[in-house]
């Protein structure tokens, strides 16, 4: 019988080579064995069969209530405060009350001299996010989703009609948070594959893992604008995806989140802290509408 490696089995089969060793480790791989440290692999083995996770409560109450339209549940909160939260932080001007009239009415209620479009659009898109993110929390993610997002929230917004800004695609010019480089144009597209890569290396992410993600996402900041929303939109599809209660960054918590994200690889308590406080906050409203976590 042929034999292969496991760096071989993981480059047939696209997989990373830690997670072809840990089939084998943990005999998912029939006939492959041990030879001092070199795993054997049968060169006709096939992969293994990942067993569907069950969907949680949570987003199974998130499905339901979106395909229904029910108003005032679990579904309507998140698409309200996730947009309203997500949004101001990177300056839009509409109030949370506003948020919610958009939602709830596609109008906007009061409004100020000093509203802008932008601002709208950005609200009404977002709420498509979120869905897109309901739709496909069950799905790996990919870079095509990773554009996807991108380009719900900014079509139709004053960015879009920039022939140098790249709606639904990766950055075409260089770009800084703050006095931070980020990753170039030319860089995005291999950084942001080895960064999907490396995260679906990971058989079970815990918390850390996804901070992780998200804190290589922003430096890496693969679009021309959008990085963070899009990033905290990628973090709740993860928390869905594995299971770990999602949390939303609100004003209060802001500059506490800002300097976890610079710290991170330093001092990771800073932004593990502000995410688990932020996380009471969301397992109050599941207690609240009896989702179990």
């Amino acid at each position: 019988m042929e034999y292969i490696s496991a760096s071989q089995f993981a480059q047939k089969y696209g997989i990373s080579e830690r997670t072809a060793r840990n089939y084998c480790a943990k005999g998912k791989i029939e006939g492959a064995f041990l030879t001092g440290k070199t795993w054997n692999i049968p060169a006709e083995a096939a992969l293994p069969k990942r067993g569907k996770k069950k969907m949680s409560p949570l987003l199974s109450a998130l499905r339901d209530q979106k395909e229904t339209g029910m108003k005032g549940g679990i579904y309507h909160r998140v698409q309200i405060d996730l947009t309203y939260n997500s949004n101001h932080i990177e300056g839009s001007r509409l109030t949370k009350e506003q948020t919610r009239f958009i939602f709830e009415t596609s109008t906007l209620g009061v409004t100020t001299e000093n509203t802008r479009i932008d601002d709208i659009m950005e609200t009404v898109n977002h709420f498509r996010c979120i869905d897109y993110v309901i739709d496909h929390a069950t799905d790996k993610i990919t870079e095509t989703h990773v554009k996807q997002l991108h380009l719900l929230l900014k079509t139709n917004t004053s960015d879009s009609q920039k022939s140098w800004f790249a709606v639904g695609d990766y950055k075409r010019l260089a770009n800084s948070v703050g006095e931070e480089e980020t990753a170039r144009p030319e860089e995005v597209h291999k950084q942001m594959k080895a960064l999907l890569s490396s995260y679906y290396s990971i058989e079970c992410p815990d918390f850390d893992a996804l901070l992780d993600f998200h804190v290589r996402f922003e430096r890496i900041h693969p679009f021309q604008d959008g990085n963070g929303r899009i990033g905290r939109l990628l973090l709740f599809w993860q928390c869905l995806q594995t299971g770990i209660v999602p949390f939303i960054i609100t004003e209060d918590w802001r500059l506490f989140y800002y300097r976890g994200i610079q710290n991170w690889g330093k001092i990771n308590g800073y932004l593990r802290d502000t995410c688990l406080t932020a996380q009471d906050g969301f397992k109050g409203l599941l207690d609240y509408f009896g989702i179990k976590q």
